[in-house]
């Protein structure tokens, strides 16, 4: 035996992990994981994220030392290329979009794609699944009337939609658009799956075959881990949304600040509900709820992201509104902060029949 194997066997030296495989890293995938003791890739930087979510960014060529709880993400800031479709009904009509994750902004205490790791990246964040996520926020943008991408669009009518485009995902996903054009993607478009998806979102769940695959969307409306996600994301980004939307700049006047302030203080209850929300599984201490009951809660919290979205892209709209705009945004707002008052009361309900006696 060797001096230096006879060394390891006495003192049990630890062998050294394989470095993580990075070459995906600003192609395919946006960001992966990283260990304490990696250095962060070249081009790429890195996310460290403490157990409260806050998180700070560490520079390329740099070595990671993660204190117990940490986590952290190496990501390459592209740009990349997507296509988009803003339009479900229509999945030939594209958009192909050109974006890169923004540099350090040394204004904000947290960058928003740091935000965005935080909360929603669960492993390594492939470039298909982001894309989908920018894809849904655009179609629910169109579909809510807060963008607009008339047939024959004007050229004033485009400018308007790329103010708006690119205000959303800098505010919802930390990113900056460089590019956007329209594109035919009618070649690419596999029509006949289109429609099995279609068909298999409006069957009723008891009627789909055990032999195909469930949409994502049904699939996570019994998950578990879709309630403790949701709940993480709205615990980590309700006091951005709040703190983003105290530094919006408004036009003077008595009754706009008080319904500001009113929304500030609703957000706030909202964001001391979301911190003591009660365990899915239990309806009281030591008692199991039951499973249908587990079913509606996870329906709340997801409902309750679904309106925390909203509440990002209501900031986006902010930021380029006009004075005469405000009204309408801020009832808009109350909307959404109403949404987020249900949804998170009834999260936190139980119905009588599971109470204890």
């Amino acid at each position: 035996m060797s001096t230096l194997a006879t060394m390891k066997a006495i003192f049990k030296w630890p062998e050294r992990a394989a470095p993580a495989d990075m070459s995906a890293l600003g192609a395919a995938v946006i960001a992966m994981p990283v260990h304490s003791g990696c250095a962060v890739p070249a081009a790429c930087v890195a996310v460290v994220i403490d157990s409260g979510g806050r998180t700070r960014r560490a520079q390329e060529g740099s070595r990671l030392q993660l204190a117990p709880g940490e986590a952290a993400y190496a990501f390459h800031p592209g740009p990349y290329t997507v296509d988009l479709v803003p339009f479900g009904a229509a999945p030939e009509l594209g958009l192909r979009v050109g974006f890169a994750v923004d540099s350090a902004d040394p204004r904000v205490a947290q960058q928003r794609f740091d935000l965005f790791l935080a909360s929603e990246a669960h492993g390594p964040l492939a470039l298909a699944h982001f894309c989908q996520a920018v894809e849904a926020a655009l179609q629910r943008a169109l579909a809510q009337g807060n963008l607009e991408l008339p047939p024959c669009t004007s050229l004033t009518e485009w400018n308007a939609f790329r103010a708006g485009f690119n205000q959303l995902l800098y505010m919802r996903f930390g990113v900056t658009v460089e590019e956007c054009v329209p594109v035919d993607l009618g070649e690419s478009v596999d029509f006949a799956a289109v429609l099995m998806a279609r068909t298999l979102e409006q069957a009723p769940v008891a009627q789909l075959s055990l032999s195909l695959p469930l949409p994502r969307a049904l699939a996570a409306a019994s998950d578990p881990l879709s309630d403790a996600r949701a709940l993480r994301r709205l615990f980590l980004e309700l006091p951005c949304v709040m703190c983003a939307l105290r530094l919006a700049v408004l036009p003077p006047g008595q009754l706009l600040f008080r319904r500001h302030q009113d929304l500030l203080r609703r957000l706030d209850l909202v964001s001391l509900a979301v911190s003591s929300m009660p365990a899915l599984e239990l309806s009281a201490p030591g008692v199991a709820l039951a499973k249908h009951e587990q079913l509606r809660r996870i329906g709340h919290s997801r409902r309750a992201v679904a309106a925390l979205d909203e509440a990002w892209a209501l900031l986006a709209r902010v930021q380029i509104a006009g004075a005469q705009q405000l009204d309408a945004l801020f009832d808009d707002g109350a909307r959404i902060v109403a949404n987020l008052e249900y949804d998170l009361g009834e999260r936190r309900m139980v119905a009588t029949e599971n109470q204890p006696a």
